[in-house]
């Protein structure tokens, strides 16, 4: 069984659900008497849900068009033994032999557009499926590492807001890592970008470039006592120092 002790750092295990059936049981008759690990656990099931939120995609709207506009130009094939070509009534022996004559030319022409139609259609779609692939591996990348992180022993987590963005960072000193989580955060203009910063108590740190308005960020090198981590809105690319005030502040406490 788990000591006593070591349930007050079960609590981020629990909100990944990471738990098997006993130990998790264990876990859920302390969480009903000691207020710290539910204050904890809910603090973290909202950070995962931030996660989730952050990394979410809508499909393009022009993707159910184009689908949809496919399927009434494309039309189904009839089994072999039912195509019966339509030949044009001939007037005479040497239009019969003409059409006779040009009728495999002109099938395979239609037969070269139809395949040429069907692979540009076929190239695109392979197309959006291997990028639709790569952001599920890179959201699944991202959910471990944070995963990770919230299941470290000493897992700690911070929230503030900008405008009507919100961002949640989560660390563990005995790991030292952080990473930082993006949720409507405002749009910016073109040759813009959000940077993310260490406070190595009152020196930033770059800490690397939010990707988007949503979306999270593993935090780039050691904790190395930061007390906490920045945001600021810099030139694309990113700067070596702030050029402007912080439009967040997030204390490791």
């Amino acid at each position: 069984m788990t000591g006593g002790a070591e349930l007050h750092t079960l609590t981020g295990a629990y909100a990944a659900h990471a738990l098997d059936g006993p130990e998790r049981a264990e876990f859920e008759r302390h969480l009903a008497l000691c207020e710290a690990c539910a204050l904890e656990v809910r603090e973290f099931a909202a950070t995962l849900a931030r996660l989730g939120a952050a990394e979410a995609e809508t499909p393009p709207a022009e993707l159910r068009a184009r689908v949809m506009s496919g399927i009434g130009s494309v039309r189904q094939l009839a089994p072999p033994s039912a195509v019966v070509p339509v030949v044009p009534q001939p007037t005479g022996r040497r239009r019969r032999s003409r059409l006779v004559r040009h009728w495999p030319k002109l099938a395979l022409a239609a037969s070269v557009a139809l395949a040429a139609a069907l692979g540009g259609l076929a190239v695109d779609q392979s197309r959006r499926a291997d990028e639709a692939d790569a952001r599920a591996t890179q959201l699944q990348a991202q959910q471990a590492v944070f995963g990770s992180l919230l299941t470290a022993p000493d897992a700690r987590t911070a929230t503030a807001t900008a405008g009507t963005g919100v961002g949640t960072v989560v660390w563990s000193q005995s790991r030292g890592q952080a990473g930082f989580l993006a949720s409507g955060m405002p749009a910016l203009p073109a040759g813009k970008t959000y940077e993310l910063w260490f406070d190595d108590a009152g020196t930033m740190r770059p800490a690397g470039l939010l990707p988007a308005s949503s979306g999270s960020l593993l935090l780039q090198g050691p904790l190395d006592g930061a007390v906490g981590v920045g945001v600021t809105v810099e030139p694309a690319g990113g700067s070596a120092h702030p050029s402007s005030t912080p439009v967040m502040l997030l204390p490791f406490s």
